[in-house]
């Protein structure tokens, strides 16, 4: 499988959503960027903070042209828990099987507390309207993350 790369297209994808929908990166083409967010789990304290963080700046990346969708490995039930907790105001999207997350890169064998287990790293990609990447970050560290990717949108 092609690495998913900086200035080539993303790979295109459909997914259940938490708004009750099936999201597609095409959605998207010809109207907005997109700022897709890989995260581990639901209502753990980085997922949490970084969900957070996206949605207190959900107005300014609209006014920069994006929309921003989650991604996680987590069902749709897990996932509007954590919406309505948390009152986000952008879709999670459900990769149960981890094929999208797989296509991306970031589903990896991770070490938790001495333990192979596989699971998503940390990662956000930032596609513009024509679907090709802009930009990507990997092993996201969460604090001002959300701040750096409005940056980097709103300069698109």
């Amino acid at each position: 499988m092609a690495e998913v790369v900086e200035g080539k297209k993303a790979p295109q994808f459909t997914l259940p959503a938490s708004t009750g929908q099936r999201i597609s990166l095409k959605d998207y083409r010809g109207k907005s960027h997109v700022v897709l967010y890989f995260y581990p789990r639901d209502m753990t304290p980085g997922c949490t903070k970084e969900a957070c963080s996206f949605r207190d700046l959900g107005k300014e990346f609209a006014a920069a042209g994006a929309v921003i969708l989650g991604v996680s490995t987590d069902d749709l039930s897990s996932h509007e828990k954590f919406t309505k907790a948390h009152h986000l105001t952008f879709p999670l999207l459900s990769d149960n099987d981890a094929k999208v997350s797989t296509k991306y890169g970031v589903y990896k064998e991770k070490n938790m507390y001495g333990r192979k287990v596989m699971g998503i790293e940390r990662t956000t990609f930032v596609i513009d309207r024509e679907g090709v990447v802009r930009r990507i970050w990997r092993k996201v560290k969460v604090e001002r993350h959300a701040d750096e990717v409005l940056d980097f949108v709103r300069n698109l």
